[in-house]
This record gives structure tokens, sequence and C-alpha cells, in this order.
């Protein structure tokens, strides 16, 4: 993380428009590297809120690895300033080769209503029955 944020953020300030003289963006003891790990810390851990993990496992647990920990409400004003880091590293560092095809979810796309599920032509051949909790549907 620390690499990444070493050639990300000079190349985002050449990007970013001049400082307006007077107006600064807020200093934080935090690094942006730290924000980030933070963040996708959270994503891997089973906690269920953000809060949870923030005071039980980072500001328990992390705190010799991050001394510089800010507290709860500071940390998700700072959140905003490593959305754009974050997209960034996902979509350069984190992407795998696509080698297939690939589902979102299981989510039954239903063609039409039962009742006319025999005479219905545009998916004939690829739509079929299924059965869920929810009952029977005609899917492709």
């Amino acid at each position: 993380m620390d690499d990444f944020c070493q050639v990300f953020e000079p190349l985002l300030a050449q990007m970013l428009l001049p400082e307006v003289v007077g107006q600064s963006r807020p200093k934080t003891r935090l690094t942006l590297s730290e924000i980030m790990t933070i963040l996708i810390g959270f994503h891997g851990s089973r906690y269920r809120t953000f809060k949870d993990f923030y005071r039980l496992q980072v500001m328990a647990y992390w705190s010799k690895a991050m001394p510089n920990l800010v507290s709860y409400n500071r940390f998700v004003e700072l959140m905003f300033y490593a959305l754009l880091a974050l997209c960034c590293y996902f979509e350069y560092c984190c992407k795998g080769e696509v080698t297939g095809t690939s589902f979102i979810d299981s989510t039954a796309l239903k063609v039409c209503h039962k009742n006319r599920a025999n005479s219905h032509k545009v998916f004939a051949g690829l739509a079929e029955w299924g059965k869920s909790s929810r009952g029977f549907y005609y899917e492709k």
C-alpha cells in the first residue's frame, strides 16, 4: 500500500488544480496509505459495522503499527480523501485477468408471467422453469 501511495500522491498533485491562497486541505496525522489499509481491512473483516471494527480492532490492536490514530469521528471525515486513491488502487493493482464468464449474482431473471410461459417466443430454448423458496418461475 505504501509503494502505491508513494507513486500515486505525486501524480495526483500534478493533476489537481492549484490551491487557492488561504485554503488548504485539512491536515491529518494519518497517511493516505494508513487510511486505505484500515478501509481494506474492514472489508476483509467479519465486523458488521465500521464503527465496531475501528473501535474494537484498529484502536485496540493496530495502534502499535499506526501510532497516530485519530478518533472514530475524525476518521469518518478522512475516509472521503481516500476514495479516489482506493478506486485507482483497485483498478490498476487488484484486477485479475478475465478467464471466462463472470457471474455477479444468482438473482433470477423473470422472463414472463407463469401463465404465458408456454406461448413465450423471445427466449424460446433459452428460458426454462426454475424453483426457489418463493415458488416456481420461468427464467433465463
